[in-house]
């Protein structure tokens, strides 16, 4: 996990965790505190077209990163394949993706304890149903989803939005399958969304959560 500085120079974050090097960190949070969040999968280094083929030394966490100190953290553990990561607007709420979940994958949610350092109450908060995969994600200052989505099928291709509730209430199509997304712009109001070859843009009747 690397930070760049604004000189273009990279800054190492994190690297390894007690001694033993991560997997492929995927995708990451700055929480208004300064600290990072980030997951950790294996999917960098099953093969040599992502990453560098290599055996896991450590198992798939959720991290944090302080952004005072530089301290590592574990903040969860056995999630099957942790991808897509956001906060809720307040920020007592975590997202994750469990892109490897058994029998389908699914949008994991957590409690952010009054620690702001930890997290609990682990629980499924959308299931993706067959053919369900959801990638990179964020949040509106509605604490609206929004979930990158697809692999190749053109019904699910896009970007799938989500009420705090869990219900389906916003689909973008896609020509492709998006991987993540972002909110940008001078209002924060434009949604970017990363794909398989391509970046769409477009502004949405919305605006992002700061940081995101």
């Amino acid at each position: 996990m690397t930070r760049t500085e604004i000189d273009g120079g990279i800054t190492v974050l994190a690297d390894s965790w007690q001694g033993k090097r991560l997997n492929s960190p995927n995708d990451v949070v700055v929480k208004s505190d300064g600290s990072v969040w980030f997951t950790d999968p294996v999917f960098g280094i099953l093969g040599n077209y992502e990453g560098h083929r290599a055996q896991p030394e450590i198992d798939q966490y959720v991290f944090r990163i302080d952004g005072d100190t530089g301290g590592l953290s574990v903040v969860a553990e056995g999630v099957l394949g942790p991808n897509g990561l956001c906060f809720n607007p307040d920020e007592s709420l975590l997202y994750v993706v469990e892109s490897r979940g058994e029998p389908t994958r699914k949008i994991l949610q957590f409690d952010v304890n009054a620690d702001g350092r930890s997290l609990g109450n682990q629980r499924v908060h959308i299931d993706a149903g067959p053919g369900g995969t959801p990638d990179g994600m964020r949040c509106d200052v509605d604490g609206n989803l929004w979930c990158g989505w697809g692999m190749g099928s053109a019904q699910l291709d896009g970007v799938n939005v989500y009420a705090p509730d869990g219900v389906k209430v916003g689909r973008i199509g896609l020509p492709e399958r998006c991987a993540n997304v972002c909110f940008g712009g001078p209002h924060r109001n434009r949604l970017f969304m990363a794909a398989s070859h391509s970046l769409y843009a477009l502004y949405v009747n919305t605006q992002g959560v700061k940081g995101g």
